[in-house]
């Protein structure tokens, strides 16, 4: 079964950037990718999707800061974040669906200080 593993969280200052990534196992030309995060207490939310055919659909909430893309190549889908907010800290989780197949990476946390 394909793996996820999510890459490049940490602390960063608010304004700041960070790239996350997120390696798979295997090919994800047949998946669309997906990126959530869950803050403390609050529910897993739903943030930027890239479709199999490369089309990116994004939360209001992060519409105009993050951007969403895949290399194929490379079976790694990124999750570009700009302009981040203390709000923004969470646990950042992909995601892939094939086939009605799901499958969740492990987490990455990354925290944003005022």
């Amino acid at each position: 079964q394909v793996q996820l593993r999510e890459s490049g969280g940490g602390l960063v200052q608010a304004g700041g950037s960070l790239r996350l990534s997120c390696a798979a196992s295997g090919d994800i030309k047949a998946s669309h990718m997906y990126w959530y995060r869950q803050a403390p207490g609050k529910q897993r939310q739903w943030l930027a999707t890239s479709t199999v055919g490369e089309l990116a659909n994004y939360a209001d909430s992060v519409k105009g800061r993050f951007t969403i893309s895949r290399d194929n190549a490379k079976d790694t889908v990124y999750l570009q974040m700009n302009n981040l907010r203390p709000e923004d800290t969470a646990v950042y989780y992909c995601r892939s669906l094939s086939s009605g197949t799901t499958i969740w990476g492990q987490g990455i946390q990354v925290t944003v200080s005022s």
